[in-house]
């Protein structure tokens, strides 16, 4: 009989760390921002059908970087979940808070089994208040840490490098459009050189706190988005005006249930249904376990 190859505990996790952030890496970063009148997501993603960016609820916004078909489970699991809390209990009470805490300990439990390969993503989930102050931004990383973001905050490929452009750019209470072309312009500085975005090549949505619905998520696209990055009087109002009625929003969580999560460089097509059921599994049993907790744990 043979000994068993022996690994030690730490050296285990900091190889999981590291095969998990390298993938990571290869993909294009997301920036979430706080604007005047609410948050505003912005991805670099050249598909129109496949989103990195999706509303849960209400409030809520969803934006992830890395494995599609890995975050794409995350995204239906927390739709489920938010939907069966508005629908047991009422629809306030569904909260970034309370779906932070469920996406933590489920990446946490996935992270730490031993023999599982650990999900290759990141995630921002992000609601928007009636007023500024009560705007919640939370980040969570591939082993079920979270941290709660004031201002902005950038996930996935060269997350650093865009963090201090924004570090240097970033102005609090901007109009819609000075936010935008600030975190365009942050994304296209991600390493040593400097890159020019183009509307096609970017995925861009709001948490609109000022929208009269309940539905606060919409999509910025065509030309209301170039109008935008081009600074023309007027846009932001254009772009309100346009977005604001109908269909505008390009889809919200109901909308959304198929697919709709962008896949990295790291991304694969789709999720086996196996996996899928279990992470849905992992989340409804949260849902019963986590009304006494008082906020994510890091």
């Amino acid at each position: 009989m043979t000994t068993p190859f022996y690994v030690s505990p730490e050296q285990l996790m900091k190889d999981r760390a590291d095969y998990v952030r390298k993938n990571i890496a290869r993909g294009g970063s997301v920036a979430v921002l706080n604007y005047d009148g609410g948050i505003l997501f912005v991805a670099e993603n050249r598909s129109r059908v496949l989103h990195k960016i999706s509303e849960i609820y209400d409030r809520v916004g969803f934006a992830a970087a890395g494995k599609y078909n890995e975050f794409e489970n995350l995204r239906q699991a927390g739709v489920r979940l938010a939907d069966t809390r508005g629908y047991l209990y009422d629809r306030r009470d569904v909260s970034a808070l309370g779906l932070a805490n469920a996406y933590a300990q489920t990446l946490g439990t996935i992270f730490s089994e031993a023999g599982g390969k650990p999900y290759e993503v990141e995630l921002i989930i992000a609601e928007v208040g009636d007023r500024p102050e009560q705007d919640q931004i939370y980040r969570l990383t591939y082993d079920g840490s979270v941290a709660d973001a004031h201002g902005f905050v950038v996930i996935g490929g060269a997350a650093d490098a865009v963090s201090g452009v924004l570090e240097g750019s970033y102005t609090e209470g901007a109009h819609l459009g000075a936010a935008l072309r600030t975190a365009v312009a942050a994304l296209g500085r991600d390493g040593t050189e400097t890159r020019e975005l183009s509307p096609t090549q970017l995925e861009v949505a709001v948490l609109d706190r000022n929208r009269q619905r309940d539905r606060k998520f919409r999509r910025l696209v065509g030309a209301q988005l170039a109008r935008l990055l081009a600074d023309e009087p007027g846009a932001d109002e254009a772009a309100f005006a346009e977005n604001g009625n109908g269909n505008g929003n390009g889809g919200g969580a109901e909308e959304d249930s198929g697919v709709d999560a962008s896949g990295s460089a790291a991304g694969g097509a789709s999720g086996g249904s196996g996996e899928q059921g279990d992470i849905l599994e992992d989340i409804d049993g949260v849902l019963d376990e986590e009304e006494g907790h008082d906020g994510p744990e890091d």
